[in-house]
């Protein structure tokens, strides 16, 4: 298993939102996640992102990675300032959370990354998902990092 955990504090995200499942997502023609990025990177939160960082979000989970769930393509909603019109917020609470650090060129890097997520969760002793929020950090153009909610684990 190779990732770290860590304990994140709570923090906040704003964006452009849609509800999917990783079936559909396998398909280019339902996949909803591209689309979803190319909206984001459209509308004026792209400002932001460009000196802040993007941040993917997976919240509102039907069940585990075979169900539905929501997506959030956003930036950091800062400290003590109001959102911006006509967007979602979604709270990343304080806890656990698996590290899986994707290199490379993107998206690419970051599906990989994700492979490496699923298979690494289906191993004997591995940490059990929280499935309450997982979050997608973009910290450069070939840097990134997966953060899974996990449950009983100490960083």
């Amino acid at each position: 298993m190779n990732f770290t955990t860590i304990h994140q504090a709570a923090f906040k995200v704003q964006g452009l939102g849609v509800r999917t499942r990783n079936a559909d997502e396998m398909n280019p023609l339902t996949g909803r996640i591209p689309g979803l990025w190319g909206a984001f990177f459209a509308s004026p939160l792209a400002a932001q992102a460009a000196s802040a960082g993007a941040c993917g979000v997976y919240h509102g989970y039907e069940s585990d990675y075979r169900g539905s769930f929501d997506v959030l393509a956003g930036v950091v909603l800062p400290e003590g300032q109001a959102p911006a019109e006509g967007v979602t917020v979604v709270e990343i609470p304080a806890g656990h959370y698996a590290v899986f650090e994707c290199r490379g060129p993107m998206p690419q890097a970051v599906i990989a990354g994700w492979g490496q997520v699923w298979a690494t969760f289906e191993q004997p002793g591995a940490p059990r998902r929280s499935y309450g929020v997982d979050v997608e950090q973009y910290l450069a153009p070939d840097h990134a990092r997966i953060l899974i909610g996990v449950e009983d684990v100490e960083p």
